[in-house]
């Protein structure tokens, strides 16, 4: 690992992923305070073969002074080595980067930039369509009458320092800052659209002090160390790389403080009457996510996930919502929003025959009658899993 530390950025190179990383704000006044940058990215040049990764999704600023230094570098390094591909990864977060660095893609063929954060969200859109807002406060009210019981086993406490990672359209931030009053809370979102429903939710329940932040799960413009307690519900499943979300979860919680995810098993989904119905329905679903390269079966995978990730001291449990936590129609309008997304948008772009969506339909349609019937049952588990970032 080469790694130079200026008073406003970092230049970081990991060889064994070949990826030299710059954060921070790149302002030099003159020539001569780039130097140690331009060290590494030489040091760097040395020791790569094939595919150098220069990372600036977490680079929020760059004066001309420096842009020009480090295009000039990166132009005579790709002149220099035709043997050598030069990929810049940039973020939509930090808005101007794609389109400042592209344009050294016209001079050399093999500088590459690509906007990372594009392929890396497989199930944004569907996540975001705005049909499904309304059903995921409704998820959320349900989940919250054991969440907020689950939560102080897990080690949230009043006064904490708190960040909702991938807070969605925000209602989990709400409802924890009038159940925790933390001195600080921040959520954050890829979703601008969500986020601006969020700040909705707030307004309407009367909640001030939410920071609500646009940013990258897995390259967040947030400083080291800065949490108590850091939350990530149902996004683990969403991502093909939760292994990325969750070092960044480990990087802003504070030693001795604890993150919390909560994921499904959406196959181990259930419901009577009709249940082989409904198994059969849901054991698709997990393979519909599979083909988008998530993974809606992480549950119970969380313990492992943190564990790989560094976190000590880990913590699991799971719950059933079921259609007897409060009005069994609220059940019911969650397995209907289900199938418009899973047996809608996503049967169709990945091809299903109109058969299998037929049958896949029905499936859903016996968890809905389950919920509803007066003596059925319908359920639908969750993994909660928490671990403290080592002292």
């Amino acid at each position: 690992m080469l790694d130079t530390i200026t008073p406003t950025y970092t230049a970081r190179f990991d060889e064994n992923s070949q990826e030299l990383s710059l954060i921070g704000s790149m302002r030099p006044q003159h020539e001569a305070d780039m130097a140690k940058c331009l060290q590494v990215l030489e040091q760097s040049l040395r020791l790569v073969r094939g595919t150098l990764y220069i990372n600036v999704k977490r680079l929020v600023r760059v004066n001309n002074i420096a842009f020009r230094i480090l295009a000039a570098a990166l132009v005579n390094a790709a002149t220099e080595r035709p043997d050598l591909k030069i990929k810049i990864i940039t973020s939509s977060v930090v808005g101007w980067s794609t389109k400042k660095f592209g344009v050294l893609s016209a001079v050399n063929a093999n500088l590459i930039v690509e906007e990372y954060d594009n392929e890396f969200y497989p199930g944004q859109t569907f996540v975001e369509n705005s049909d499904f807002i309304h059903v995921l406060r409704t998820q959320t009210k349900m989940t919250w009458r054991h969440e907020r019981s689950i939560l102080p086993r897990h080690g949230l406490k009043p006064g904490m320092k708190v960040a909702d990672i991938c807070c969605g359209i925000g209602d989990f931030a709400v409802l924890m800052q009038k159940e925790f009053n933390p001195s600080r809370i921040v959520a954050l979102d890829h979703s601008k659209s969500s986020l601006a429903y969020a700040r909705g939710v707030a307004e309407e329940f009367g909640i001030s002090g939410i920071e609500y932040i646009y940013g990258d799960a897995s390259e967040m413009l947030l400083e080291d160390n800065q949490f108590d307690f850091v939350t990530c519900r149902h996004a683990l499943q969403v991502f093909d790389r939760p292994e990325l979300i969750l070092k960044e979860l480990y990087r802003i919680c504070k030693p001795g403080g604890r993150i919390y995810v909560t994921n499904e098993k959406n196959s181990h989904c259930l419901g009577e009457p009709h249940g082989d119905s409904i198994q059969w329905t849901y054991t698709e679903v997990a393979k519909l996510w599979h083909h988008f390269n998530m993974d809606i079966e992480c549950g119970p995978k969380s313990r492992r996930l943190l564990q790989d990730s560094g976190f000590d001291k880990i913590q699991m449990e799971s719950f059933m919502v079921t259609n007897l936590d409060g009005d069994p129609q609220d059940f019911a309008d969650i397995i209907e929003s289900w199938k418009n997304l899973f047996a809608g948008d996503m049967a169709n772009q990945r091809g299903d025959t109109p058969e299998f969506i037929e049958r896949f339909k029905r499936g859903f349609d016996d968890h809905i009658f389950a919920a509803l019937h007066p003596k059925g049952y319908a359920g639908w588990p969750i993994w909660v899993a928490s671990g403290r970032k080592p002292l």
